[in-house]
Parts: structure tokens; C-alpha cells; sequence
């Protein structure tokens, strides 16, 4: 494998594989200015606010039932994470907006094949969930086959 095929290689691994940063280094994250522990603390209202546009609008106009179902599966989680049992959320909800309490998690959302695991940090609060589980895969194209041309309508087939 060349240099450059070798470069191309590593580019394609590092947009589909990305850096995960470790719990440890969550203290510099800062979020319109608040830290992770004022937003855990801050009232729901108080939280909207902080959020864009789209997304105050959508939280201000309620939860849907599905999105309501997720957060109670979440805390439900939480509960169980915390006596030390191993839980795995599953969600089809794409568009749940990601909130603080959701930090921390691994949630496997569905992308149309298999559910993908997303694993959420503070930087990804105020995105949705299907931002990170992409519903489209990566196109590498090869040469052409046969039949790719109408040229090659000429050519015996092995």
C-alpha cells in the first residue's frame, strides 16, 4: 500500500471512528457558560432557554410520548447502572434532543439496519440523537463491472 493510499485510508478511519474524550477531562466543558453540574441542577426552564432556537421551540412545545418513554427507560438506566447492573437503552427516537441528564450514557439509536451505540458526552448536549448515528453509509467506488457501460455490452461475460 502507498503513502498516500495509507493517508487516505487513516483520513477515512478517523471521520468514521471519532475521539472519544474520557470522563476525566469533562471539567474545562462549559455549555453557554454553565459548567455540567449547573446544568444537571438547573430547572428544565431555566435549561431551555440556554438551548437554539429549534430546539427551545420543540422542548418548550412538550415532550412527545416516545421521547417521554426514552427519559423514563434513561433514569430507569441510571437506577440500575447505579446497583451495579449492566443496561442497554435502545431508541428509534432520532429526534430526542440530548439533555444533561443523558451525559455519560451509551444509547444505541436505530439508523434504519441496526442500532448504532452513541456514546454521549457535554458536547453533544442541545444536537439530537440522530446526528450521531448516521443513516448513510460511506461510498468507496471501485472500478466499474461489467454491464457499468453501455460498451461493455460487447464484452463475453466469464
Amino acid at each position: 500500500m502507498s503513502s498516500k493510499e495509507a493517508e487516505a485510508q487513516k483520513g477515512k478511519q478517523g471521520w468514521i471512528t471519532p475521539t472519544v474524550i474520557p470522563p476525566e477531562e469533562w471539567g474545562s466543558f462549559r455549555y453557554r457558560g454553565k459548567t455540567l453540574e449547573e446544568l444537571l441542577n438547573m430547572p428544565m426552564d431555566e435549561f431551555i432557554k440556554l438551548l437554539p432556537a429549534r430546539q427551545r421551540r420543540s422542548l418548550k412545545r412538550g415532550l412527545k410520548p416516545e421521547h417521554r418513554k426514552l427519559l423514563e427507560k434513561i433514569r430507569k438506566a441510571k437506577r440500575l447502572m447505579a446497583q451495579g447492573k449492566k443496561v442497554t437503552i435502545k431508541t428509534h427516537c432520532r429526534d430526542m434532543i440530548i439533555l444533561p441528564e443523558m451525559v455519560g450514557l451509551t444509547i444505541h439509536v436505530y439508523n434504519g439496519i441496526t442500532y448504532i451505540p452513541v456514546f454521549i458526552s457535554p458536547w453533544h448536549i442541545g444536537h439530537y440523537l440522530g446526528e450521531f448515528a448516521l443513516t448513510t453509509r460511506i461510498v468507496q467506488h471501485g472500478e466499474p463491472g461489467l454491464k457499468a457501460t453501455r460498451s461493455s455490452l460487447h464484452i463475453a461475460a466469464k
